[in-house]
């Protein structure tokens, strides 16, 4: 399974940028690769409407590391783990997406992934500094 790591850095402290990050509210904002329009909350979950249609998007507990992990469960009921963290820098704070490619994607899609990954990473790092 191949892994490639994409990170962004962002000039705010670490925990301004954790919290921004994992905010419902904020999420559609950054995050146009997951949620492209309207999100539920449904416990610990997040229904939300993506490109790939209504997924269920969990993150880890709340926590004072930085870890932003997050499954999410597409509509085939498949569920991709998705690690990604915040840790300083001396710039501030660097934002670190783990993107594993899942069997049987192609080459062309997992390079696809990648892009909106880095996408999704600059929208986040701008809304930040500016």
């Amino acid at each position: 399974m191949q892994t490639l790591h994409l990170s962004v850095v962002v000039r705010r402290e670490p925990q301004e940028v954790w919290a921004f990050a994992r905010s419902d509210e904020h999420l559609p904002q950054w995050a146009a690769g997951l949620a492209s329009g309207a999100l539920q909350r449904v416990g610990d979950d997040l229904l939300v409407t993506s490109p790939m249609g209504l997924v269920r998007v969990r993150f880890v507990a709340a926590n004072e590391l930085g870890v932003l992990d997050h499954d999410v469960t597409l509509p085939d009921g498949s569920v991709t783990h998705n690690p990604m963290r915040v840790q300083r820098h001396p710039h501030g704070a660097e934002v670190v997406f783990s993107l594993r490619r899942q069997d049987g994607v192609t080459a062309e899609a997992f390079d696809a992934d990648a892009r909106a990954v880095a996408a999704d990473l600059e929208r986040l790092r701008s809304l930040l500094e500016d």
